[in-house]
């Protein structure tokens, strides 16, 4: 019995799209799938409370775009984090993205190193990277084990990164684009910059794993003198591929072209079907209740050298909220039963400063 032709319906691409969503989309004939990232009041949450350099929020703003490019396509719920450790001026970026769809960030860096790269002019991101490595962890609960996939940082950008962890680690030919930019908007406080990011990831995945073969790796267990074997790039890959690189950093953030006409625009004479788009939050994970079980898991005396001015303060990295505990608040109660001849305690001593 021949199976029932289900007609997909065509339309003209939307002339707007919603800000922090992300847009999957499917090329068949080229067979291609990828995604489409738009980050508007999110992005700009995350970056203004912290007061970064414009470099550092930028750095951030891309690795945010990444982790959820890379993030959405996880199937169960769960988390995705993305983390460097390198000897640049920024040394530490984390991010956070929970499904479906929270996310959260925030950058450790040296903030004479960073301003001594914008003086010279040598603030770029690959530079503020550095050298180290990048970290992606995928968390599914407490239940399960996690499975983490490291790729070096060679003083490149977070592109390049990525890209060497495909061809290394995943051997999926991918290609990611990231831009994150500042607007300037009126408000009735007068006019603001704003923040903007946008990303698209494309990845090859034909049918037949023949076609997708690439090149074998350098050296690999070739022989020393051998030539390394070069596999020819799928016709559908190198086309899809080139349509990608034409696209413009501005094309990625523009709220003026939605991303639904952005695929158009590549893929129009092959045709590209687009999947029902995700929301985007910028939401911490962060509590009073969460912070005073961290304290109150330190043993007492640590407790005690946290007490500054005759009380204990709590900043989170993430979103910047504080937390304010007098230490008897987060004082571990002895839970022993009390023998007959103890009498009850005077009240503590008041916390040293």
């Amino acid at each position: 019995m021949p199976e029932p032709h289900i007609a997909i319906p065509t339309r003209a691409p939307a002339a707007s799209s919603e800000d922090d969503t992300i847009l999957p989309f499917q090329v068949e004939a080229l067979d291609l799938r990828g995604r489409v990232v738009r980050f508007g009041p999110a992005v700009d949450t995350i970056l203004s409370r912290h007061n970064y350099p414009a470099p550092v929020a930028k750095l951030l703003g891309e690795a945010i775009v990444l982790t959820v490019l890379l993030g959405s396509t996880l199937k169960f719920e769960g988390r995705f984090i993305l983390q460097t450790q390198s000897d640049g001026p920024v040394r530490m970026l984390v991010i956070d993205y929970t499904t479906p769809g929270k996310v959260r960030a925030c950058a450790r860096f040296d903030k004479a190193r960073v301003a001594q790269a914008i003086a010279e002019g040598t603030a770029d991101p690959g530079a503020l990277l550095g050298h180290g490595h990048l970290a992606m962890t995928i968390d599914q609960g407490v239940d399960t084990a996690r499975y983490q996939g490291i790729v070096a940082l060679e003083g490149k950008d977070l592109e390049h990164a990525a890209h060497e962890y495909f061809l290394r680690s995943e051997q999926i030919p991918t290609v990611v684009r990231l831009a994150v930019a500042e607007e300037l908007r009126a408000g009735s406080n007068g006019a603001r910059h704003h923040w903007r990011a946008g990303g698209l990831l494309l990845q090859f995945l034909p049918d037949s794993p023949e076609r997708a073969r690439q090149r074998d790796l350098d050296p690999g267990d070739v022989p020393e003198g051998v030539t390394l074997a070069l596999a020819p790039e799928d016709d559908a890959w190198v086309e899809g591929r080139s349509l990608v690189a034409t696209v413009e950093d501005v094309e990625l953030i523009d709220p003026d072209v939605s991303a639904e006409q952005l695929l158009y625009r590549l893929f129009h004479e092959r045709g590209v079907r687009v999947f029902r788009n995700r929301s985007l939050h910028a939401q911490c994970s962060c509590s009073r209740d969460g912070v005073e079980g961290m304290l109150r898991s330190f043993p007492q005396d640590d407790r005690d050298h946290m007490v500054e001015n005759g009380k204990i303060t709590v900043t989170c990295e993430f979103c910047n909220s504080t937390y304010v505990f007098a230490p008897e608040d987060v004082h571990e109660p002895d839970m022993r039963e009390p023998e007959e001849s103890e009498t009850d305690v005077s009240e503590p001593a008041s916390p040293q400063s």
